[in-house]
């Protein structure tokens, strides 16, 4: 219950002063008899209900005053609606992604690294980067073969496990290579079947969750040069679902430093990042393309994206009350009508 027009109770503080006024004035009526036996004895009802219209009417003032007060009742609901992004995370697992680089002053290797970064960026860190609370995040992991690690999902408790069982691929192995095109396709259709996988989750249509933009992120320090799909080919078909790529080359180039009759010599190992095909494959679904030699330019390409792809969350708040001043009136109006009648008929009093 609550009232709509809470002041207005205010006005019930009078009804005592009403009350004490009645009877102040009650007490001060009386007539001089020099003998009370000369009087008949008067204990009849009409007599002791004397009193009964004030009472009636004192208590039709306050069910009036209760009804100007708006009673109410009903149910309040708040509903969070969400608009999240769907983002699938694409990370190199090559041989190559085995070479050193230094978070948080420790030396790891640049998967290891990628992964940190990525919970940090799904997570939050406290600092700088506010976590994906509201957004579906799913993993694919690529060398030879593409495979999906996560799932899209909104339970990113589970993430953490996920990671763990993400490993490089041994140098000397066969599947050591870089299928960049078969992951990006893997991840949009993983992104075009989004809103199936999330009603799947949620038990049906997830009314009170929107995805308001669909993003794959690529992390490589490669090239392609296996799979069935070729990396632009992979990206047009993201581009007509409406998803956008980007693409973050991990490392710059491979290269190792050797010791050499003639001294110190620099060494390629690698290949190297493509920059051109993922500038291309960035700038064809309207994304971006960064490079992330080192770990602090890995957390600011994380940073930048965090930005450019933001969800929201809306409180909607549902009020649905019933109105019962209409119960008090009536009840007001009938007191009143019984404080008439008895006034006029059993308990009328003469002049």
């Amino acid at each position: 219950m609550r009232f709509a027009n809470p002041l207005v109770l205010i006005a019930l503080f009078v009804l005592p002063l009403l009350l004490l006024i009645w009877h102040r004035r009650r007490r001060g009526i009386a007539l001089a008899f020099s003998d009370l036996s000369l009087l008949p004895e008067s204990s009849s009802w009409r007599s002791r209900l004397q009193s009964l219209p004030f009472f009636l009417r004192l208590l039709a003032l306050a069910l009036i005053i209760i009804a100007l007060a708006r009673p109410q009742a009903g149910l309040e609901k708040i509903q969070e609606t969400s608009q999240g992004v769907a983002i699938e995370m694409v990370v190199d697992r090559s041989g190559s992604m085995g070479a050193e680089m230094e978070f948080g002053g420790q030396s790891m290797t640049r998967l290891d690294v990628v992964k940190r970064a990525f919970a940090e960026f799904v997570n939050g860190n406290q600092r700088d980067l506010r976590g994906r609370p509201n957004d579906l995040i799913g993993m694919i992991t690529f060398a030879r073969y593409a495979d999906t690690v996560c799932p899209l999902t909104l339970a990113h408790g589970a993430l953490s496990a996920f990671l763990d069982t993400i490993h490089l691929v041994p140098q000397q192995n066969p599947e050591n290579r870089t299928s960049i095109g078969d992951a990006i396709a893997l991840a949009a259709a993983r992104l075009q079947t989004a809103e199936e996988t999330l009603a799947r989750q949620t038990g049906g249509p997830a009314k009170a969750y929107h995805i308001k933009s669909k993003v794959i992120i690529l992390l490589t320090d490669g090239q392609n040069n296996a799979g069935s799909h070729a990396p632009e080919e992979a990206a047009a078909l993201a581009k007509q679902w409406g998803i956008k790529i980007y693409t973050v080359g991990v490392g710059g180039d491979d290269v190792v430093k050797i010791q050499t009759m003639l001294g110190t010599r620099m060494v390629r190992t690698g290949e190297g990042v493509d920059r051109a095909t993922l500038a291309k494959l960035a700038e064809s679904t309207g994304g971006v393309f960064r490079m992330a030699e080192d770990a602090e330019a890995l957390h600011a390409v994380y940073q930048e994206i965090d930005q450019l792809e933001k969800s929201e969350v809306e409180s909607i708040r549902y009020i649905d009350y019933k109105e019962f001043f209409a119960f008090f009136a009536l009840a007001a109006f009938g007191l009143l009508v019984a404080e008439a009648l008895l006034a006029c008929t059993v308990l009328r009093r003469l002049p």
